[in-house]
């Protein structure tokens, strides 16, 4: 019997970008962690499924550190998945592998819906743990103007469990963005309705952002990184419309009208 020699089916290898919430740990590490935990006491979930990167760039510490420190992070359920500008002496088998050339961005997680092709940039998911996945978020692009910041516009309520992802430029939501709800913008964010999830404002380190909604209800909001908590906000903004900006490191927030 002649024997059938066959090429054996190739590995399909594809390549695949994954979005991470950038953590800066600072020294020293005790009381940074403190502070973790009170942002994460005061935001509800907001590690909760995210992947995360760890950057220790410009902090002299040796591998014990890190290893105590990535430990910590794991006992809070935060996910450290690499580890950024940690030198190669300090790197262990036993920790998260060294990342390097992250794009700046905040994290989200796989779509559940298809977004229209025209604005394939912008992100939108749902947990699959739900019963019935809802209907997808309708995503229109901005009328396009020569030199002008790209935008999106989100002509649907955002609802819980969902997220809006848009690092090059300005997002508007037509309607509310729900508790449990997330917008990412590396610009600007413009809710013409409730907030009362989380807005991310500025991701891509754009200090000039802004947030605008018609009824501050929010959970969290941040602009190039600095963030306020629900308990942060000043009592008499809830439930107005208002707009808010990044001073320095101060966020700041004022009524519209």
């Amino acid at each position: 019997m002649t024997d059938v020699l066959t090429q054996p089916r190739p590995i399909r290898l594809k390549g695949r970008s994954f979005l991470a919430l950038a953590l800066t740990p600072e020294l020293p590490f005790e009381d940074w962690l403190v502070r973790l935990d009170d942002l994460a006491a005061r935001s509800a979930g907001f590690f909760l499924r995210r992947p995360v990167v760890l950057d220790v760039e410009g902090l002299e510490i040796d591998r014990a550190e890190l290893r105590e420190l990535v430990s910590q992070l794991n006992a809070r359920n935060v996910r450290v998945m690499g580890i950024e500008g940690a030198r190669s002496s300090i790197l262990g088998a036993d920790m998260p592998p060294a990342m390097t050339d992250g794009r700046p961005t905040a994290d989200i997680e796989a779509p559940a819906t298809d977004i229209a092709s025209a604005t394939d940039k912008a992100e939108t998911s749902e947990p699959v743990s739900k019963a019935a996945v809802a209907a997808p978020i309708s995503v229109a692009p901005a009328q396009a103007m020569p030199m002008a910041t790209p935008s999106i516009v989100v002509t649907r309520p955002v609802r819980s469990g969902q997220s809006v992802f848009f690092p090059e430029g300005d997002v508007t939501i037509i309607g509310s963005v729900a508790s449990g709800a997330e917008v990412v913008a590396g610009g600007s964010v413009h809710i013409y309705g409730p907030l009362r999830g989380r807005v991310m404002a500025g991701t891509t380190g754009n200090g000039a952002a802004r947030i605008f909604c018609r009824k501050l209800e929010a959970e969290l909001i941040a602009i190039d990184g600095f963030y306020k908590t629900a308990d942060d906000m000043e009592p008499e903004l809830r439930g107005k419309a208002v707009q808010i900006w990044l001073e320095g490191e101060t966020i700041k927030a004022a009524t519209l009208g």
